[in-house]
């Protein structure tokens, strides 16, 4: 029998990734993220445009929620994976576990705000009637400097 092998989520990362620079050219802070189905293709990509839109929800991950959503013609993500360069904040941890999704791929852990495990932990939390599974830590270094380099210019 062959073990199981966590699948690598470096590539979805990596579009992730493409994404969070991209909204450095916005000025908004650069998050990014993907959500891929349970092939592995991208179905939704999103990155923070709360300030390109004027928009307090437009968070990376909330956006490529709703691409994917729109993609697949249909609200419930079941068997697609989020996978963003930092770890969610409560409203984002919120909206992955009423989309459904069977996984979260996280790059940079986040003590200041985050909901996945470091802050605090919406999607494990037994009283809803979904949690995700969890992958935090992919690319972490890449997602932090992004994030350093981005707050450093703005001090």
């Amino acid at each position: 029998m062959t073990p199981y092998a966590p699948p690598d989520w470096g590539a979805a990362m990596e579009a992730a990734l493409d994404e969070a620079r991209a909204a450095l050219a916005t000025g908004d802070v650069p998050i990014g993220a993907v959500v891929v189905d349970a092939s592995g293709s991208v179905v939704g990509v999103g990155r923070n445009v709360r300030e390109a839109q004027s928009d307090p929800t437009g968070h990376a991950e909330v956006v490529a929620l709703r691409a994917a959503a729109a993609r697949l013609e249909g609200w419930r993500l079941e068997g697609c994976t989020l996978v963003v360069t930092l770890e969610p904040c409560t409203m984002c941890a919120g909206a992955a576990v009423l989309a459904r999704v069977d996984r979260l791929v996280f790059g940079a852990f986040d003590p200041k705000a985050g909901a996945v495990g470091s802050l605090w932990d919406v999607v494990r939390d037994r009283r809803l009637n979904h949690r995700p599974e969890v992958v935090g830590g992919v690319r972490a270094e890449e997602s932090t400097a992004l994030l350093e380099e981005f707050f450093a210019g703005h001090r």
